[in-house]
């Protein structure tokens, strides 16, 4: 019986290590996926990140790679404070999200229920603040910890200086919990689109799911005070709400992806629409020192770089390429684009293919040709709504610019300069 309890509690603890792990990892992942919201965000999707941010932190400070790091600092069970203190800044973010959900009314009439979650939102700078400091306070008075622990709150059941120290902490996420399900959830049901409606349904479910965690860790807490559980009963309904806690995080990860499924498929198209033009605007801006606002580097280079949002790179890169068009008119020989739709006219996409021609062997002419002083004629009109209507149409273009070969650019530019001739007889 031994031998197989042993085992059982090998697996246990492994089940639990492996949620603690995954959900650190679901939730750094969301974090990093909204970086972008730190720089080019308004303070409500920067609250919102501030919170994904700091329960990030503190799941990955509950990991066991986590807390054996701590542990060569010489600060017993450090690892738990920093958690608590990662968890009470992701919380006040969270309140602060949820308050600038509703924006700033300048109505004569706001109801109550917002009015109560600004107030909230408002007074948990103050309340975190002074919350900080006194579990510090209690932390290193009432806290007994001559050795470190395994799991805090297993390790110092039955501690009342710990139930007083945990109580003060778990104040913060009971009216997080309170506040945002009440708020999500009521949401939900005004919400415009059903992936909006879905994730905050999500995620008003796991408040609630937060706010039954909370309260049994309270329950818990002092049971163990007012009535010695053993080891192994403490063991067992803290290992329940750390696998509760833990879904409950990934529920939350859902539910704040749900929305943002068409933004990341918008990112991704643009993305491949930018990988597809690469060849054709660096050819473009290379040719043409200035025309863009910055030197153009390598494709992974252009691609990763975070310093512009990608749909205004996107933007700018059209702009970019018709400006670099415009300038090589001023190179191209006269009747080079009739040469190049003539070229063009037995491909399966002609019009597409006599721009590439045209703008490849254009290129070309202005590493031998000095400008002239009248522009070429010039490429056929498209009728473009929009900047993704252009993209889509270069992305064509680029697709055959990158195919065409030296001897094509010479066939064409010596097709351009037989028409010209026989024009000028």
């Amino acid at each position: 019986m031994s031998a197989n309890h042993a085992a059982n509690e090998i697996c246990t603890d492994y089940v639990l290590d492996y949620f603690k792990y995954l959900t650190a990892a679901v939730m750094t992942v969301i974090t990093v996926w909204r970086f972008p919201a730190v720089r080019y965000g308004d303070s409500h999707r920067r609250a919102l990140w501030g919170g994904y941010a700091g329960f990030a932190l503190a799941l990955c400070l509950y990991t066991p790679a986590a807390m054996n790091a701590l542990d060569l600092i010489p600060v017993v069970d450090l690892s738990a404070l920093l958690r608590h203190f990662a968890s009470t800044a992701a919380i006040m973010s969270s309140l602060t999200y949820v308050a600038a959900s509703y924006g700033k009314s300048s109505g004569t009439f706001v109801p109550r229920h917002v009015e109560v979650s600004r107030w909230i939102a408002r007074a948990s700078y103050k309340a975190g603040a002074i919350g900080v400091a006194l579990l510090a306070i209690l932390f290193f008075t009432v806290v007994h910890r001559d050795k470190p622990s395994q799991d805090f709150l297993i390790d110092h059941a039955g501690q009342g200086g710990v139930a007083v120290y945990m109580t003060v902490f778990y104040f913060f996420p009971l009216v997080t919990t309170a506040v945002c399900g009440y708020q999500w959830t009521r949401t939900a049901r005004q919400a415009e689109s059903a992936s909006m409606r879905v994730g905050l349904l999500l995620m008003g479910i796991a408040m609630w799911m937060g706010l039954v965690h909370t309260l049994a860790r309270i329950a818990i807490l002092w049971a163990a005070v007012a009535i010695p559980l053993s080891l192994s009963t403490v063991q067992f309904l803290v290992d329940v709400t750390s696998i509760w806690m833990d879904l409950l995080f990934l529920i939350v990860a859902v539910g704040a992806s749900v929305p943002t499924t068409r933004v990341a498929a918008s990112r991704w198209k643009t993305w491949c629409t930018l990988y597809r033009i690469y060849p054709l605007w660096f050819d473009l801006v290379e040719a043409f020192p200035g025309t863009s606002l910055y030197p153009p580097g390598r494709c992974f280079a252009e691609l990763m770089q975070i310093r512009v949002p990608i749909d205004v790179r996107l933007d700018r890169w059209t702009h970019d390429i018709a400006d670099a068009c415009e300038k090589l008119r001023y190179y191209a020989p006269r009747d080079l684009v009739f040469a190049a739709e003539d070229m063009a006219a037995p491909c399966s996409d002609p019009e597409p293919t006599a721009e590439a021609y045209w703008i490849k062997a254009a290129i070309q002419a202005t590493s031998t040709e000095q400008p002239s002083l009248h522009a070429a004629t010039p490429l056929r009109d498209k009728p473009f709504v929009d900047t993704e209507g252009e993209a889509a149409w270069l992305v064509r273009v680029s697709m055959v610019y990158s195919h065409i070969t030296s001897d094509q650019v010479q066939e064409l530019l010596c097709e351009s300069a037989r028409m010209e001739s026989e024009t000028d007889r």
